[in-house]
């Protein structure tokens, strides 16, 4: 069975959107598909004017795109440094992997302070932290982050929403797959609800806040 149909979505550049939807809906399966680690039978994948649908994953990390994937997905028998020149593997350019590097430890103060922990021995929060510093580490200008808020207690889903805020107001245009709806609309700009692998819900953040479908299904009023 086809796990997405007819979908159709467009991110804006400087843009927070939000991809929703309950489990098994297709979300996972549509960033995936972004990334380039799955191929659409039948369709096409734009980014910045060019038909990327037949690129691989590293070539289209190195035209400018990133991924913060699922579960963290980080190197758990590397140190934090090493984990974070992984998401650098691609660059050559010393001098400014270095200022980069520099520019994320003081993002993340945390990771400074733990640059020679291995990354399995962190906390879900850090390794959280470690994964986004990572995929910034390679310059992305299109950030797609998948179920940013699995796994971490209350405050942390609040610091990790301000974070992705924080990161877009620098310029980088972010896609959230999430479960945590509410979260999700109060910083996105527009949104789109997946059911049975169909776009069923899509608009603005605001006109999704106050749609009562979406009110019944997602938000629990």
């Amino acid at each position: 069975m086809p796990a997405l149909r007819d979908v159709s979505m467009e991110i804006r550049r400087g843009e927070i959107v939000c991809l929703l939807g309950g489990n098994a809906s297709g979300k996972s399966t549509t960033m995936k598909t972004v990334i380039g680690s799955v191929r659409p039978a039948k369709g096409s994948v734009w980014y910045e004017g060019d038909d990327i649908t037949n690129w691989n994953t590293s070539r289209r990390v190195a035209a400018g795109i990133a991924i913060v994937p699922e579960a963290r997905r980080i190197f758990p028998r590397l140190t934090v440094l090493e984990n974070l020149m992984m998401g650098a593997f691609i660059r050559n350019d010393k001098v400014e992997i270095d200022a980069d590097l520099a520019r994320v430890m003081d993002m993340f103060p945390r990771l400074k302070e733990r640059r020679a922990q291995r990354g399995g021995t962190m906390s879900g929060g850090e390794q959280q932290m470690l994964a986004m510093a990572r995929a910034l580490m390679s310059r992305p200008r299109f950030l797609c982050m998948d179920e940013p808020s699995m796994g971490l207690a209350p405050v942390l889903v609040e610091q990790q929403f301000e974070t992705i805020q924080e990161l877009n107001q620098t310029g980088i245009t972010i896609f959230v797959v999430e479960q945590n709806a509410r979260m999700a609309l109060a910083i996105a700009n527009r949104g789109y609800v997946l059911q049975s692998g169909r776009v069923v819900l899509a608009g603005t953040a605001d006109s999704l806040l106050e749609n009562p479908q979406m009110q019944r299904a997602y938000l629990g009023i």
